[in-house]
């Protein structure tokens, strides 16, 4: 019998990874996806600011530049500076992407749609959103070039900067909805914008 119960946990434990692991995969290649033709939009605006075309190579309208320029940069030979530091250089990039896409585990798709509800989801987002500067600042200082470390703490500052002025915008957010929860501040709008009795400001002002 216990044997029967270890199997049937590790079952549903199994089955529970599966599930999971699809549904990282269903919000990472969307979002990736997204920002490849956001670039190529991108591109586009900046070429009709300089009176050129832009891309217009690849596919139709050039909507396919986007992945070609992923499989260049894929196939590009690897150029790693002589004294640099190996393992922190190729970690770096690792470091700034992963906390970017692990952020979206906690931003809810629709009421019930999210990968991890947890409570402080607010508190998730920025504290991975914060920990993409280390990655800037490592790649600066393993290429060991003081010229690349001077460029990295100029984007770190940059990075830095444009943090705190999004955490506080959250403030007012956080203050009116009253909870961490990702989930929960999307669902305090509902009653705003499906009544229209007016912003949630003032429906806070008025019952406090």
């Amino acid at each position: 019998m216990l044997e029967m119960l270890e199997s049937v946990y590790s079952w549903i434990q199994s089955q529970y990874l599966i599930w999971t692991l699809v549904k990282i995969v269903l919000i990472a290649l969307p979002v990736i996806t997204v920002v490849a033709f956001y670039t190529y939009f991108e591109r586009k605006v900046i070429g009709a600011m300089q009176i050129r075309i832009g891309p217009n190579r690849v596919g139709p309208w050039g909507l396919i530049q986007p992945f070609a320029d992923v499989i260049k940069l894929l196939l590009k030979e690897v150029i790693l500076p002589t004294n640099s530091n190996r393992f922190l250089f190729l970690l770096a990039p690792i470091i700034a992407l992963a906390p970017a896409l692990a952020a979206w585990a906690v931003v809810p798709f629709n009421d019930f749609l999210v990968l991890a509800d947890v409570d402080a989801g607010l508190i998730y987002v920025l504290a991975l959103t914060s920990l993409g500067v280390y990655g800037i600042i490592i790649a600066g200082w393993a290429s060991n070039s003081k010229y690349s470390f001077l460029g990295a703490m100029r984007a770190a500052a940059q990075t830095v900067s444009y943090e705190i002025a999004m955490s506080l915008s959250l403030v007012g957010v956080l203050i009116l909805a009253g909870t961490l929860n990702l989930r929960e501040i999307v669902l305090a709008q509902q009653a705003v914008f499906s009544t229209g009795t007016g912003c949630l400001c003032c429906r806070y002002s008025s019952s406090t």
